[in-house]
């Protein structure tokens, strides 16, 4: 069968049987529809939040970050790895003895203000808006090629999907669909990486043929080859870094904390019955993490590989099928600048004739490999399950922000609970339209666009919840000038440097050369300050709340 076919009866299959789940766990509470009933066991919420995080920008993006910029790529893998590991250790168990539905929900308690709990909603709103445009981006992209229809159409037909399990399930229906689509997503990475490696190694681990030999006789080294092809072609040896240290820090810290901030990784930890199961399922989470992260520099290296030594240099009559079919995409173009009917692939651009769309590389992989139709069609599935999966945890925050910390919380606190689930999934659906906006008009590719939802995060939530647990002192005053200060600071450099607002600016312009990506680093300390110096003349919260904080920050006290 051609790939088309495999990929209609995979990725149907798949889809039936996320949509079958939600049927099955569909929300009948708000309890349910916000935190599947506080009854998910840990080793299902591990699964789900790893499906939860690892979302396109992980699946389809990551790597082929990666495989162009080579070290300088591994910010990346570097920040959200930290960052999982920062949030399952600082803030994950605390929180979900606390014992609140949303972040806006532990801000607004915390700090005892509705005005904190208001603007912690209109961060989370930006956050999440900001990072669910990558996922959009990516299923239109994974649609664009595998089912031959346009980036805009794969974009409908992915609200449509995600419409129907996130408004009819809520977190107890998104959960176990996470379950399932961990499943998808992780079988369909490795099953290609093991193959590939098989072919250019002969080592079956991804991990181990990444620091191999490659098994042509010559006795040379994965990487060592994949440094000489850069090298004739003009580009920086893939092993060597180009990035200023001082953006690289800020990047991976900017990821780092902004993982630690994100709110719909934390409301993972709202879902298991005790504060022991919180910890459990961040341990279990992390080794589902494990398995992706540590084979994509393997996959970056193998499709890098691949890609330069399939193209450069060949007849633009002899190019390789994968090379036609994604041109039809336009992710990949080609300008004949010198005539010569051959592709010229170089480092220098103005003779430079090939440019290719950084997300397509995990996708194209398995087809530049010349692996089975079957495998082509599973990675589609594999990168629509983290791009659907990250999705439907986003839009649950954006709705029940609205539904349960604007309306029921402040608006109309007399609102019955049938009442608020209906406004919950009111705005879920009003989310999937404004995602499917953003995903059609994205600001960048997926991994830049998501990494800008994790500067966004750090900017504004991560002092506010650090804070409101290890520091008895911190006022209402302190939180919510800090949030302010910091998520308003970065959106201006991130609409200056990366939308051209504001008079625009190019690299050069930089402030302290940190690329939008990292700013969030600074953004994220100028609201520690503001926070920390504000809440020191102002008066002391409540004593009651300071003994909520002295209860939920000691470890002897959490069971």
């Amino acid at each position: 069968m051609d790939i088309q076919t495999w990929t209609y009866i995979i990725v149907g299959i798949t889809f039936a049987l996320y949509i079958a789940i939600a049927i099955r766990s569909r929300a009948g509470s708000t309890k349910d529809f916000y935190v599947a009933g506080v009854g998910v066991p840990p080793l299902a919420n591990g699964m789900a939040t790893a499906a939860d995080w690892m979302s396109a920008a992980s699946f389809i993006s990551m790597a082929g970050l990666i495989a162009f910029m080579g070290y300088d790529g591994a910010v990346f893998l570097m920040g959200w790895t930290g960052g999982y590991v920062l949030l399952a250790l600082l803030l994950a168990p605390y929180l979900r003895k606390f014992g609140k539905f949303t972040v806006p929900d532990f801000i607004g308690d915390r700090y005892y203000s509705d005005v904190a709990r208001t603007v912690a909603v209109i961060c989370a709103v930006i956050v999440s808006f900001t990072y669910v445009a990558g996922q959009m981006r990516g299923v239109g992209v994974v649609f664009a090629r595998f089912l031959e229809v346009p980036i805009n159409t794969g974009v409908y037909i992915g609200m449509a999907i995600v419409f129907f399990y996130a408004v009819l399930g809520g977190m107890k229906g998104i959960t176990y669909t996470q379950v399932a689509q961990y499943c998808v997503l992780i079988f369909a990475y490795m099953v290609p990486a093991i193959f590939i490696s098989l072919q250019l190694t002969g080592n079956p681990l991804p991990q181990l043929g990444f620091g191999a030999e490659v098994n042509d006789g010559s006795g040379t080294y994965l990487l060592d080859k994949l440094d000489n092809l850069h090298e004739e072609l003009g580009f920086a040896a893939y092993t060597s870094g180009s990035k200023a240290m001082i953006d690289v820090f800020a990047i991976t810290f900017a990821l780092m904390v902004g993982t630690a901030g994100l709110p719909h990784v934390i409301v993972r930890f709202f879902t298991v019955p005790r504060v022991k199961d919180a910890r459990i399922s961040a341990g279990w989470a992390l080794v589902f993490i494990a398995i992706l992260y540590t084979t994509a520099p393997a996959i970056a290296a193998f499709a890098r590989t691949n890609m330069i030594n399939t193209v450069s240099n060949v007849e633009y009559k002899n190019v390789p099928d994968w090379f036609t079919n994604w041109e039809s995409t336009g992710l990949i173009t080609f300008d004949d600048k010198n005539g010569d009917e051959r592709i010229q692939y170089v480092a220098d651009a103005a003779k430079n004739e090939l440019t290719i769309d950084n997300d397509i590389m995990v996708l194209a992989n398995p087809e530049i490999a010349r692996l089975p139709n079957w495998v082509i069609a599973l990675v589609a599935a594999g990168g629509l399950a983290a791009a659907l999966s990250t999705a439907a945890g986003l839009l649950l925050v954006i709705s029940t922000s609205i539904s349960h910390d604007l309306i029921k919380k402040q608006i109309k606190p007399d609102i019955t609970e049938k009442q608020e689930l209906m406004w919950a999934r009111i705005g879920a659906g009003f989310a999937v339209i404004v995602a499917g906006y953003f995903g059609i008009n994205p600001p960048g590719f997926v991994a830049a666009t998501v990494a800008l939802a994790f500067g966004l995060a750090a900017s504004s939530f991560f002092p506010a919840i650090i804070l409101g647990i290890f520091d008895k002192r911190m006022n209402r005053q302190g939180a919510i000038s800090g949030m302010v200060v910091g998520i308003l600071l970065m959106l201006f450099y991130m609409i200056k440097f990366k939308l051209g607002g504001f008079g625009g600016g190019t690299a050069d312009d930089w402030w302290m050369g940190i690329s939008p990506e990292g700013f969030g680093t600074i953004a994220m300390i100028v609201n520690l300050v503001v926070a920390l110096v504000v809440s020191r003349i102002t008066p002391k919260p409540p004593e009651y709340v300071r003994v909520v904080v002295e209860d939920i920050r000691h470890p002897k006290r959490l069971d």
